[in-house]
C-alpha cells in the first residue's frame, strides 16, 4: 500500500469513526443510559509510534498505518510543502528547547537563477533535500557570517 493509500486509508477510518460516533446516540433505546453526545469540536488524536529504527507508525481515529522510510520522506515533503504556505508563519527565532537533528557537512548543490540569486539545496538526513534562494545580497552576509572569527 502506498503512502496515498495508506493516507486515504486513514481519511476513510476518521470518516468512518465520525459517522459512527454521530450515530450512536441513534442505536440506544430510549430507556437505555446515554452517554454525553461529543463535542462538535472533539477530533481524532494523532499518534506516533516507533516500533522499529526503520518504521513509524501514525493511528488516527484507530485507525493504524506502517511508515517506512521512503514513505516517510514522502510525508515529509508533502508536510513542508504544504506547511510552507500555511500561516503564522514558523517563529523568526530559534524557540527555546527546539530539538533537531542536524547533518554535520551536508551534501550541497548551487545554481544561479537568471535573476542572479543563488539556489542552494542541502542535503539534511532526516529533511531530505532541502532547497533556499537567496539574494546576491544574502549571499555576500552569508559569506560574512561563515567565515567570521
Amino acid at each position: 500500500m502506498n503512502l496515498q493509500d495508506q493516507i486515504g486509508a486513514l481519511e476513510a477510518g476518521v470518516d468512518q469513526l465520525i459517522q459512527s460516533v454521530a450515530a450512536a446516540p441513534a442505536a440506544h433505546s430510549a430507556d437505555a443510559a446515554q452517554p454525553a453526545a461529543p463535542s462538535p469540536d472533539d477530533k481524532p488524536t494523532l499518534e506516533i509510534g516507533r516500533p522499529s529504527q526503520n518504521e513509524i507508525t501514525m493511528t488516527i481515529g484507530g485507525q493504524t498505518v506502517s511508515l517506512h522510510p521512503l514513505q516517510v520522506g514522502q510525508l515529509i515533503e508533502e508536510l513542508a510543502n504544504a506547511r510552507a504556505s500555511m500561516q503564522p508563519e514558523p517563529p523568526p527565532g530559534i524557540p527555546p528547547g527546539w530539538r533537531f537533528a542536524s547533518t554535520r557537512n551536508p551534501v550541497m548543490a548551487a545554481q544561479k537563477q537568471s535573476n542572479g540569486d543563488r539556489l542552494l539545496v542541502l542535503r539534511h538526513t532526516g529533511h531530505g533535500w532541502v532547497p533556499f534562494t537567496f539574494s546576491p545580497d544574502m549571499v555576500i552576509q552569508m559569506y560574512m557570517m561563515l567565515t567570521q572569527r
